[in-house]
């Protein structure tokens, strides 16, 4: 394969091209024909391609105009692909495994779990939404332990998402494992999305919310929750 000239009509480098661009022509040109015979998605060797990452990282670095083999980003792409590999944790985990150990109890009450902090990602911008989840479930004979609705939450959130869809997954998941007579999710969050960028309204929170079985259907049972959520605000 013929390899393209990076050279000016002097035989010489053209200044007006910096050293780590011309670099990455030569490294180009070079490799496209193993590039031509590579599949065009290829299986990582675990849950998570870190060396892939890395490259795709590097190429975003040269598209902005940076060198990222300067000394402040010679080590970013690994740093990235660990960071991806624990926010996205949630992609390789099924939060169904969270709620299969339940305890014969009669409690015929509500029990809610409040101010659950959770940090996901959108998945339109690949930016954080930071924010906390309120689960309610009236329970029909058994319950779960408290911490795992929290681990329910964390195992939805670490993966690409939208609040309205981690909501109703939630409130689904519940519903499904445990069958109790209701399930109420309400999640509370701040999109970097819209607060970094487009009409930056740092001060704006998205709240979202499903209900299910008799905080659907009974308005004194979905109001006995929204009071003991924001009663005190």
């Amino acid at each position: 394969m013929n390899t393209p000239s990076l050279n000016g009509l002097n035989g010489h480098a053209s200044p007006s091209v910096p050293a780590h661009l011309m670099a990455r022509a030569v490294g180009l040109a070079c490799q496209c024909a193993d590039d031509d015979d590579e599949p065009a998605t290829v299986k990582p060797a675990g849950p998570v391609d870190h060396a892939r990452i890395e490259r795709a990282v590097r190429e975003i670095l040269f598209a902005v105009g940076e060198d990222p083999d300067r000394e402040g980003l010679r080590e970013t792409p690994a740093r990235v692909a660990r960071m991806y590999a624990e926010v996205f944790a949630g992609l390789h985990l099924d939060p169904r495994t969270h709620l299969q150990k339940t305890f014969t109890q009669q409690h015929d009450e509500m029990v809610l779990v409040k101010d659950i902090e959770f940090a996901s990602c959108c998945e339109h911008h690949l930016v954080p939404f930071l924010g906390k989840a309120h689960i309610a479930y009236l329970p029909a004979g058994k319950v779960v332990g408290l911490s795992k609705l929290a681990r329910v939450v964390d195992a939805v959130a670490k993966r690409p998402q939208v609040q309205e869809r981690m909501t109703e997954e939630i409130a689904e998941l519940v519903m499904s494992e445990l069958r109790p007579r209701g399930v109420g999710v309400i999640l509370e969050a701040s999109h970097l999305c819209m607060t970094i960028r487009g009409v930056k309204k740092s001060g704006a929170t998205t709240v979202t919310s499903a209900m299910r079985g008799l905080f659907k259907t009974n308005p004194m049972t979905r109001g006995e929750l929204l009071a003991l959520v924001y009663g005190g605000k």
